[in-house]
């Protein structure tokens, strides 16, 4: 049996490495278990993805020491296009209007999440199980053992905190018995990049339509990132298509704002569902990112939202560290799940309900709905406000996404 950890992340994708990052130099004996090898391009969090990345990420990523390992390969968000397929009213924002250079940023994942294995590298006091697997859990007042399989056999560990960062279907979260509202959206999301024949020029495209919305992002070299969801129904359908009718069903659904749309890359699909765990916390032990929220990809929320539960939870447990406290006692846990609160509601419930109402094809709704972008796109308050909100701006902001060092 070890020695005692201070804190102990199951899972070590993006939003785990980045709280083990949060945490380095606080004075804290922390562990991160990750079940891949901490190897670049390796890890299985690292995918296909282009990660639209909320300004308040961006902040928080250079705060840490990881946008300079792999912001070069980033590409600002400027404006912002929203519309709905058939429908008047569009919003129309860009980032000078709004007091700021960019919204954020568009980042392949596995550009991030190497990244983050950059930085990690250089974290002090970080002790790192990779490949290890949890395989069960035992909770006593002072502790919480994992007892981990790895390479050379089994071992135990104790920790005084337990952050479960293992994705969706989470270890943590069923070892601790904590249960999930699991909503089936009956939608895939395919994932791919091309070339449009117009320039994006920093500009996103969210474009919604009755089977689900179509996203363009701009990326280096005159890419765009792709996000194309459809029925589930017809999944497999498109997923047989080659190249020349992925694009016709891609202009079919978005248009040719951008000209000819070619060249499409390498296709992934993913089937969207909300899972949402009921609780944040346990005896000693806390869940973060998609483990604690797994949401519809409307919006680009899903990472930022689990980032911004990892910086909030840092920020606690550092404060705590200087206060000489437990980093598993029951009044910070309670601490952070209030701190979430507003943030993770309120984004849960602005994902949810645009994967509803934007597909909604209700003739009363559609009216209402395009009155609604125009109104967002021509009454500044308004704009001001959503503006705000996606750039991860929303109750209680964590220092680090502020650009402050904890």
């Amino acid at each position: 049996m070890n020695d005692i950890h201070d804190v102990l992340i199951i899972g070590g994708g993006l939003v785990g490495a980045s709280l083990a990052i949060a945490l380095d130099g606080a004075g804290l004996r922390v562990a991160l278990v990750e079940a891949a090898p901490p190897r670049v391009d390796l890890q299985p969090s690292h995918d296909e993805r282009n990660l639209a990345l909320a300004r308040a990420t961006v902040n928080a990523l250079t705060a840490l020491g990881v946008w300079e390992t792999c912001g070069a390969r980033a590409t600002s968000i400027r404006k912002i296009h929203i519309s709905r397929q058939g429908e008047f009213g569009a919003v129309r924002m860009n980032a000078v209007s709004h007091g700021v250079d960019a919204f954020g940023a568009v980042l392949p994942a596995r550009e991030l999440g190497n990244g983050l294995l950059v930085r990690l590298d250089v974290c002090r006091g970080l002790t790192r199980y990779a490949p290890a697997k949890l395989e069960a859990i035992g909770t006593d007042d002072a502790a919480i053992t994992a007892t981990l399989s790895t390479a050379d056999g089994q071992i135990r560990l104790r920790t005084r905190l337990l952050v479960g960062a293992d994705g969706t279907a989470s270890c943590v979260r069923s070892a601790l018995g904590i249960e999930v509202e699991n909503v089936d959206y009956a939608q895939t999301a395919f994932v791919t990049t091309m070339t449009p024949q117009h320039a994006l020029d920093g500009c996103a495209y969210e474009r919604f339509t009755a089977t689900g919305p179509v996203a363009l992002l701009p990326l280096a070299e005159r890419r765009a990132g792709v996000v194309l969801t459809v029925p589930t129904v017809d999944a497999a359908h498109v997923g047989a298509l080659d190249d020349a009718g992925f694009a016709d069903l891609l202009h079919a659904r978005f248009g040719w704002r951008l000209g000819r749309l070619s060249r499409p890359g390498k296709r992934v699909s993913y089937p969207l569902k909300r899972v949402q765990s009921q609780r944040l916390t346990a005896q000693r032990a806390v869940l973060i990112g998609n483990a604690a929220q797994t949401l519809h990809p409307i919006g680009a929320q899903g990472f930022n939202l689990g980032l911004r539960d990892a910086l909030t939870l840092a920020e606690l447990l550092i404060d705590a560290a200087e206060a000489g406290s437990d980093p598993g006692d029951v009044a910070l846990l309670s601490a952070y799940a209030e701190r979430r609160r507003e943030d993770r509601a309120g984004t849960i419930a602005m994902s949810d309900g645009l994967a509803r109402w934007t597909a909604n094809e209700s003739p009363p709704l559609k009216l209402l709905r395009s009155l609604g972008l125009l109104a967002l796109d021509r009454v500044p308050p308004l704009q001001a406000a959503l503006a705000r909100r996606g750039m991860g701006f929303r109750g209680k902001v964590p220092r680090l996404a502020l650009g402050r060092h904890p």
